[in-house]
């Protein structure tokens, strides 16, 4: 640990709070259809869109029409790209002459693309074609943040209406939130991805000569070493090497600022086509936490209650040091079992030589940065990745693991943290309530049974669908032939994977090999699970507190502004969270830390 580390890691924290209220007022405007200084080039395109599409935005739905608008598009959606991978082959911008992607896989990146999620058992750049990946895959980037944007729209409206039965209109708030939150950051943020060297181009993939050719073994089609007579493997000599390209700048841009995470290429944010430069690195991960960040604002703003507001980002950034310095630490640690050999193999070797653990990492980033996008990623619901995570100790793996099992509330995903942490909220002001003996409220409405059933249903779904399909991969040859570490670091494997699924993460700790019938369709109903069973109770507790009448503040109302109420939303969201999924994290992680101290490693 360096104070260039600490510096660099404050720095992403104070950037990103200095944006927090301009970019949250401006989306309180933008969703409260005030006038902005965009309303002139872009209210006619608004206009065109309605007119074309036929809806009508003075048109105000109830959460049950709002949630039935977001399944119909989902749905929709997902059967379009769904055909899309599966004829590819036949359709134009292949120049790789790409073949379609197999019924399994092709249901798994559309169920994955449409919840936000983005996992990915493929390689982009040897699977997806140029029209799949951004017809498809770059649409959905667009079209999921839009409509996690809008959900917790909906959810601050149900909060700060009285006495009302809408909670707004879903095409209007996807529309707005798209054209005037999304592509302008996108414009930009492209642009300046492509000034650091991030490719943007429709060519076909090039081919170059090694200067150093380059023997490797054979590999049949099962994957596995050929082997000669000899018992040998038979081996052949690598000359060449293709050079992998395409529409990635636009494509990066929209996938870190909407929470998406799914990259390019199959190294993701570690390849260099895709995030080149240290810029690069923390433009990336500040477009991440941005949007997340400032709708702490427009929860105050829009609810009349700014310190509310600035307490719920007050608890976020707490929860995300206490991640990141874990992280930090754990890593910069490293192996002792490997610092032992190090010292034993150099007389001149000590202890200050440690430079950490650096598997899986890129030296251009370092142990600090690579620490740092780890936790930013799963703090949120993005996903991307700079580094293996697999590779991470085993205390710097649960970081992120638990970060997906507090169902990302931390910063979150483009909307999907702020009504995550608001379900949170709810429960808090329940329990604060119980303390004190009387009805809890929460900014003047009074949380009642229906409130806290629904906010139960939304932190019960989440434990149950993870440790369900957890249990049956770890118990059966389907799930435990993609394992390739034995032991708790296997199980570690399972555990992340249905954890990012059904948080709509789509991060992996890298070692396990999703490609099978029973990871593509088990995870594939996971993250829709993970996205929609707990949208609908999410937007029923909106519909119920937009109905309710403005109850008067009095003495024994608890306060939602200062820091008793954002010590108070920590505990709960540790408690709820964390402690739901220890014995799981004591059969991983925690099992594998103790191992590799009594000097056994997986």
């Amino acid at each position: 640990m360096t104070a260039n580390g600490w510096l660099q890691i404050l720095f992403l924290l104070l950037v990103v709070l200095l944006v927090t209220k301009p970019l949250g007022a401006f989306m309180a405007r933008v969703f409260g259809r005030e006038r902005t200084w965009l309303d002139p080039v872009l209210r006619p395109c608004e206009r065109v869109i309605y007119k074309l599409t036929g809806v009508d935005d003075t048109h105000e739905m109830d959460w049950k029409e709002y949630a039935l608008a977001l399944l119909l598009f989902s749905g929709v959606s997902m059967i379009v790209l769904y055909v899309l991978e599966r004829a590819q082959q036949w359709l134009p911008w292949n120049p790789q002459k790409l073949a379609a992607v197999p019924a399994a896989l092709a249901f798994n990146t559309a169920a994955s693309f449409t919840t936000n999620t983005n996992w990915q058992n493929y390689s982009g750049e040897t699977t997806m074609s140029y029209l799949t990946q951004m017809v498809g895959l770059a649409y959905h980037n667009w079209v999921s943040a839009a409509a996690g944007l809008a959900l917790a729209i909906a959810f601050i409206r149900g909060i700060a209406r009285r006495e009302q039965k809408t909670i707004g209109n879903f095409w209007v708030d996807m529309v707005r939130g798209t054209l005037w939150i999304l592509a302008p950051l996108c414009l930009v943020g492209a642009l300046l991805l492509a000034s650091q060297g991030v490719v943007q181009n429709l060519k076909p993939y090039d081919t170059v000569q090694l200067a150093d050719p380059y023997q490797t073994p054979q590999l049949g089609s099962d994957g596995k070493p050929v082997t000669g007579p000899d018992g040998k493997p038979v081996m052949q000599t690598v000359r060449q090497q293709v050079i992998a390209q395409g529409p990635v700048a636009s494509q990066e841009i929209i996938k870190e600022l909407g929470t998406n995470g799914g990259g390019f290429f199959n190294a993701n944010s570690a390849h260099p086509f895709e995030n080149p430069t240290p810029f690069t690195n923390f433009l990336e991960m500040f477009c991440i936490l941005a949007i997340p960040s400032a709708l702490t604002y427009t929860l105050g703003k829009m609810t009349g209650s700014p310190r509310h507001g600035w307490a719920v980002w007050g608890a976020m950034a707490l929860l995300f040091l206490a991640g990141v310095s874990t992280a930090y630490w754990a890593e910069a640690r490293g192996n002792p079992l490997l610092t032992a050999a190090a010292q034993h193999g150099s007389q001149h070797a000590t202890a200050g030589d440690a430079v950490g653990n650096l598997e899986g990492k890129e030296v251009r980033f370092g142990i600090a940065n690579s620490a740092l996008f780890a936790t930013v990623t799963t703090d949120t619901s993005c996903g991307a990745v700079n580094a293996m995570h697999d590779s991470f100790t085993p205390l710097g793996g649960m970081v992120p693991l638990i970060n997906l099992m507090l169902s990302e509330v931390i910063f979150g995903g483009v909307g999907a943290g702020m009504y995550g942490m608001l379900v949170f909220v709810i429960l808090s002001v329940f329990i604060a309530g119980l303390m004190v003996g009387r009805t809890p409220e929460y900014l003047g409405k009074k949380i009642e049974a229906y409130d806290v059933k629904m906010a139960m249903l939304v932190v019960l779904i989440f434990p149950l669908v993870i440790l369900v399909f957890t249990a049956i991969s770890v118990l059966y040859p389907f799930g435990t032939s993609s394992i390739t570490n034995p032991g708790p670091h296997g199980f570690s494997q399972v555990l992340y994977a249905f954890t990012s699924a059904v948080a709509n993460n789509g991060s992996a700790f890298g070692g396990i090999n999703g490609n099978t019938l029973w990871y593509n369709t088990a995870m594939g109903i996971a993250m829709l699970l993970g996205r929609f069973m707990m949208i609908l109770p999410m937007l029923a507790i909106a519909g119920n507190l937009a109905g309710k009448k403005q109850a008067p503040a009095s003495l024994g109302t608890f306060p939602v502004t200062g820091p008793l109420f954002t010590m108070l939303l920590i505990g709960v969201v540790v408690i709820v969270g964390a402690l739901t999924f220890f014995p799981a994290l004591s059969l991983g992680p925690i099992l594998e830390h103790l191992l590799m101290q009594a000097g056994k490693t997986f």
